[in-house]
């Protein structure tokens, strides 16, 4: 939703760093300096879009519905806009290897070596998205842990350690170089 709406959330964003009825102050986060201030109409939009979400979800809610804005975790509007422009950069490359797994294996020595890894290639589909369903919004990596912009961080986290995944040789295989990296090989 956020996406979808990120016109919005940029208009939002751009009208609560500039408004002059809401100062900033200046905070050591754990994460450096940052310019701390109140959200308000960023807060208005994503609580409406939190709210829609849940509603068309037609099932419990899990985790926290909690959006952190203008505290320690998302100091201000536009490191909360950051955050959600980072989705690509975690799911596009996930996306990209999950997709073109078939192509892969079209080189007979690939081929083999998911073969003797992973059995087949829905087996390693499942591996990565199973893995990333598991640990990707887990709360890890944030004290929070079930908060929306804990399970951001959760995804970071898991980034971070796909090297040690079985299956990150497949992964480096299929041309990926990470998940700054381009999105074209």
């Amino acid at each position: 939703q956020v996406h979808k709406h990120m016109h919005l959330a940029w208009v939002a964003a751009d009208d609560d760093l500039l408004s002059t009825s809401s100062s900033y102050s200046l905070w050591n986060t754990g994460q450096g300096l940052n310019r701390v201030q109140h959200c308000p109409k960023v807060a208005k939009l994503t609580h409406g879009l939190l709210s829609d979400t849940q509603r068309a979800a037609g099932a419990p809610w899990v985790g926290l519905s909690v959006i952190h804005l203008g505290d320690r975790d998302v100091p201000n509007a536009l490191i909360f806009i950051d955050k959600y422009t980072q989705i690509p950069h975690i799911l596009g490359p996930i996306v990209k290897f999950v997709d073109n797994i078939e192509e892969l294996v079209q080189n007979p020595k690939l081929a083999a070596y998911v073969e003797a890894q992973f059995e087949d290639t829905r087996n390693l589909k499942m591996k990565v998205l199973a893995d990333y369903f598991k640990h990707g919004f887990d709360g890890s990596g944030d004290d929070g842990g079930s908060c929306i912009d804990g399970r951001l961080t959760s995804s970071w986290n898991w980034t971070s350690r796909i090297e040690k995944k079985s299956y990150h040789h497949a992964f480096l295989m299929s041309g990926f170089v990470g998940f700054d990296g381009s999105f074209d090989k």
